[in-house]
């Protein structure tokens, strides 16, 4: 009787070419016995491995060479597919009634994406839309100051029974946000479930009433709270934020594939490139590209999205922003003629419901 340790040796200097670890400990080796002359394994392998014939012939050979006078006998099982996993049940939230929900995205951080938010949300409560604005940035909620109300708190009203908050209103725009709950001066330090509590808690229990759209000014990056939200609401689309520069266009690729995930499958309404030029106020006409050009509009026909705007780096966006009065308000101001535009081509795109009403 051959030794089964001693085979197991030998089978260990065999490898699969796919992940190039052996098969004893990619337990594939299933049933190996030995009696007298005979030797029997059964080799466990995946659904449609294109291996199976040349991994058979490796242990065929390696056994034959230690004991060529044995009576080598070897089956091959295939393991079951695995199961997929049940996609988590989508939550409902009968309280966010939007006709459109859009979530304003950036694959980093410092690229103007609360800007963005804030003043398209301003366009669009301009043209008569009703507009609701989710900050849901919970790490760094910015819309207390982008609307100049760091003492504002919402009130919290009972109906059959049940409490709901309701939404601070400001330029004809809902808003809420975690910076209505803290002072501006604490550190917000929650781990990811207490972070995305927290905006279950704004989406299924304010009180928003009918909207055409809700913007969802999401935190940079792709983490708990992206897919919280695109998995539980019903994304109407996604628009993303950028900045001209190779380092924030390379974040723009873990963006869109976030939301063409499979398991989320968000349609991307285009990109919107922010800070595409410097425009110093007292030379109106000159355009200084110091994040480099057209790097947006690039990005966007590689990945097969709509190229919605560029908007410039002017003084008075930042001012607006201080001063809390979003600058889409003032059809003066040097930058809103750009955000007209960028509204304009994201009403445009087919998975948008355009009809105020």
């Amino acid at each position: 009787m051959y030794n089964i340790n001693i085979i197991n040796n030998i089978l260990k200097e065999i490898t699969h070419p796919e992940t190039e670890a052996d098969i004893v400990s990619l337990g594939m080796v299933h049933k190996l016995e030995t009696q007298g002359t005979a030797i029997k394994m059964t080799l466990l392998f995946k659904p449609n491995d294109p291996f199976v014939a040349p991994v058979k012939r490796r242990v065929e050979a390696a056994i034959r060479t230690r004991f060529p006078e044995a009576e080598l006998n070897i089956l091959e099982l295939k393991r079951d597919a695995p199961k997929p996993k049940p996609k988590p049940a989508r939550r409902e939230y009968p309280q966010v009634d939007a006709a459109n929900i859009v979530a304003v995205a950036s694959g980093k951080g410092g690229v103007g994406k609360s800007t963005v938010a804030t003043n398209l949300a301003a366009e669009l409560a301009g043209r008569g839309f009703r507009v609701g604005l989710l900050d849901a940035d919970v790490y760094g909620p910015s819309a207390p100051v982008m609307f100049n109300m760091p003492d504002a708190r919402p009130a919290v009203v009972e109906r059959e029974g049940l409490e709901y908050i309701e939404p601070v209103e400001k330029f004809g725009i809902k808003i809420m946000s975690l910076g209505f709950f803290v002072s501006p001066e604490d550190a917000v330090i929650w781990r990811g479930p207490a972070a995305t509590g927290a905006l279950r808690q704004f989406a299924g229990q304010c009180d928003w009433g009918a909207l055409d759209f809700l913007l969802i000014d999401l935190p940079p990056g792709t983490g708990d709270v992206h897919l919280t939200m695109v998995r539980e609401l019903k994304i109407t689309a996604a628009v993303i934020v950028t900045t001209p520069q190779r380092v924030a266009l390379a974040d723009v690729i873990r963006g869109v594939n976030m939301f063409r995930n499979p398991d989320i499958n968000v349609p991307v309404a285009g990109l919107i490139e922010n800070m595409s030029w410097f425009t110093p106020a007292e030379l109106p006409e000159n355009r200084y590209y110091i994040f480099g050009s057209g790097g947006g509009r690039r990005m966007a026909d590689e990945t097969g999205i709509a190229f919605l705007g560029e908007i410039p780096l002017v003084q008075s966006i930042r001012e607006s922003g201080d001063a809390g009065r979003p600058f889409a308000l003032d059809a003066d101001a040097v930058a809103a003629p750009y955000f007209r535009a960028v509204a304009d081509n994201l009403l445009q795109q087919q998975m948008v419901i355009r009809r105020p009403t």
